[in-house]
């Protein structure tokens, strides 16, 4: 039975910006060898699977390589595909059961906006892993763990978008990936970030929403303020609304579907 399959690009309203997810819609589970070998031959940083269940739907991201715990731009997508085909009404809350628990989307009272709720993950200063640094190639300004990743702190916008990283080397460091980041140079935008991911088949991530749950607490504290809004300085390029709630960021994107197809076959 062929399967409806979207590539929809999220945290950007412009076509080939942002970062791009493939959105399977299932009808039911489905076996996740077959999971991850969609994914590898779609070979988008995340491609996120869905099948509707009694109270919301069932949701699971995938790279090229391996299947991930947590993953905002795929969730997006998802969203926006869900109201986009017409499987859930425009007024309602889409809702997500996944291994971080339940994540919920609706859409924000601005047009075009999808509102996240997501589990905050703060990073906590770590002590300064020399094989880390070396492969970034930079002196931090502090450097920090979250649940899934090192947060690196930098001296400047300019600096997080020159980085040319050892991504060979930074398969080796440990943790999922990497986030690079620093206050922003640029009005509308109080920090940027890149992401780097090779040991989960992602060199550099385009934007990258989960990153944001260890980005937005910790600039929240630094900047004093609840309310932020990113720019993930990657070739792509995209922007993230994040505003910190107790354990939870609520991050805010806009989506845009560059592809509609379906798998001819399920094998």
């Amino acid at each position: 039975m062929a399967l409806p399959l979207l590539t929809v690009d999220a945290f950007t309203a412009v076509p080939f910006t942002g970062n791009p997810a493939a959105v399977c819609l299932l009808g039911g589970p489905a076996d996740p060898r077959w999971m991850q070998n969609v994914a590898a031959e779609m070979n988008l940083a995340e491609t996120a699977f869905l099948h509707g269940t009694d109270d919301g739907f069932a949701l699971r991201w995938f790279t090229p390589t391996v299947e991930m715990d947590l993953c905002g731009h795929a969730t997006l997508a998802s969203a926006h595909a869900l109201w986009e085909e017409d499987r859930l009404a425009p007024a309602t809350a889409a809702r997500f059961h996944t291994k971080s628990g339940l994540l919920t989307a609706r859409r924000a009272a601005e047009p075009g906006w999808i509102e996240l709720d997501f589990p905050a993950t703060p990073a906590e200063p770590a002590p300064l892993p020399p094989a880390l640094i070396a492969a970034l190639g930079v002196t931090p300004r502090a450097v920090a763990r979250s649940r899934f990743d090192y947060l690196v702190e930098v001296e400047s916008a300019e600096a997080v978008r020159r980085l040319t990283p050892d991504l060979a080397a930074l398969t080796r460091v440990g943790p999922r990936g990497v986030i690079v980041t620093s206050r922003a140079d640029t009005d509308g935008h109080d920090f940027v970030s890149r992401f780097f991911a090779p040991a989960a088949g992602v060199p550099e991530d385009p934007v990258t929403g989960s990153a944001h749950c260890a980005l937005a607490p910790w600039w929240a504290a630094k900047l004093g303020k609840t309310a932020l809004t990113g720019f993930q300085a990657s070739a792509r390029g995209g922007v993230v609304r994040v505003r910190v709630a107790g354990d939870r960021v609520v991050l805010a994107g806009q989506a845009v579907t560059v592809l509609r197809g379906e798998l001819a076959e399920r094998t």
